[in-house]
C-alpha cells in the first residue's frame, strides 16, 4: 500500500513538473510573439539600399572591400562611392545593418514600393513625377547639369548649351538628364542609355558628342578617361530646385523618412563636401 501510495505521488509530481514546464513555455512563447519591445527589437534588423553601383563617384561597383566599401547582397562584388557612405551613415543611426542591393536604375522604384528594398539611395533626384509614386527625405546633395564631351573636340570651348546646335547628345533612360536636351536648339537628340558607362562608350567611340550629367559624375568620367573632358555652362540648362537636389527615396508615409531626415540634418555641409572628393579621388578607374 506504501508502495503505491509513493508511486501515486512520484506520478502526481512528475504531472505538476511537466505541467509548469509547459506553462513557462508557453509564457515564453506569448512574449516572443508579443511581448514589450526592446533596444534589439528597436534598433536592430537590417536597412536595404538599392543603387545600380555603376555611377561613380556616387556609386560603383568593385572587387574588395577597400576604402569601406559594402558587400553586394547576393554577388562576390562590393559597392563604394559617396551614396555608400551617406547609406553607412544612416545605417548606423538607425541602428540597423546595411545592406546593398544592386538593381539596374529603372527597377528602383519598383524595388521600393515591392518591399524589396527599404530605400533608394542612388543619386535620385526627388522629381514632381517620381513623388507621385514613392517619398523622399531632405537634400543630400545638389549638383549642376554639365555636358561631358572629348577632350580637344570642338564641343570643349562651348559655353552656352545651344553651342551644341547639331550635336548628337544623349543622356541617362528615365532621367530628367534627358528631358533637358530639348532645350538645345537643333540638337540631334540620340536614343536615352541604360547606364553611365554605356554613353563613356559611346561617347569615345564617337557615336554622340556628348552626354548630359551632374558634376560629379563629369569630374569622375574626366579622371578616369583622359580623352574626356566636360563643359560647365555659363548659360546653362533651364531646371528647378528638386532636379539637381539628391534625395533619399522611400516608400510612401514610410516611418523611417522623420529619423533619416534627423541623421541628414547632422551631416554638416563641409563633411558632405568631403566624402564627395574622398568618393572621387577612390573611386575605380574604369569607372
Amino acid at each position: 500500500m506504501r508502495k503505491s501510495l509513493s508511486l501515486l505521488f512520484a506520478i502526481s509530481l512528475s504531472v505538476m513538473l511537466l505541467l509548469a514546464g509547459c506553462g513557462t513555455g508557453n509564457k515564453a512563447t506569448e512574449n516572443e510573439n508579443t511581448g514589450a519591445p526592446d533596444s534589439a527589437a528597436t534598433n536592430g534588423g537590417t536597412f536595404k539600399v538599392g543603387l545600380e553601383a555603376g555611377y561613380a563617384p556616387f556609386n560603383w561597383t568593385q572587387m574588395d572591400d577597400s576604402n569601406g566599401a559594402v558587400p553586394i547582397e547576393g554577388a562576390a562584388e562590393f559597392a563604394g562611392g559617396y551614396d555608400v557612405e551617406i547609406a553607412k551613415k544612416l545605417a548606423e543611426g538607425l541602428g540597423k545593418e546595411l545592406v546593398i542591393v544592386k538593381t539596374e536604375w529603372d527597377g528602383l522604384v519598383p524595388a521600393l514600393t515591392s518591399g524589396k528594398i527599404d530605400a533608394i539611395i542612388a543619386g535620385m533626384s526627388p522629381t514632381a513625377k517620381r513623388k507621385e509614386t514613392i517619398d523622399f527625405s531632405d537634400n543630400y546633395y545638389k549638383s549642376d547639369l554639365v555636358m561631358v564631351v572629348k577632350k580637344g573636340g570642338k564641343y570643349e570651348s562651348a559655353t552656352s548649351i545651344q553651342d551644341f546646335n547639331g550635336a548628337k547628345v544623349t543622356a541617362q533612360l528615365n532621367t530628367f538628364h534627358y528631358s533637358v536636351i530639348d532645350q538645345i536648339d537643333g540638337v540631334k537628340k540620340q536614343p536615352a542609355m541604360d547606364n553611365f558607362p554605356a554613353m563613356r562608350v559611346a561617347l569615345e567611340s564617337g557615336i554622340i558628342d556628348g552626354y548630359v550629367s551632374e558634376r560629379p559624375e563629369a569630374v569622375s568620367a574626366s579622371s578616369a578617361n583622359e580623352k574626356f573632358a566636360f563643359v560647365e555652362f555659363t548659360e546653362g540648362f533651364d531646371t528647378s530646385d528638386d532636379d539637381t537636389a539628391i534625395a533619399v527615396g522611400l516608400a510612401k508615409g514610410s516611418e523611417l523618412t522623420p529619423k533619416i531626415n534627423e541623421i541628414l540634418a547632422g551631416i554638416s555641409e563641409e563633411e558632405r563636401t568631403s566624402i564627395m572628393d574622398t568618393a572621387i579621388k577612390n573611386q575605380p578607374a574604369a569607372q
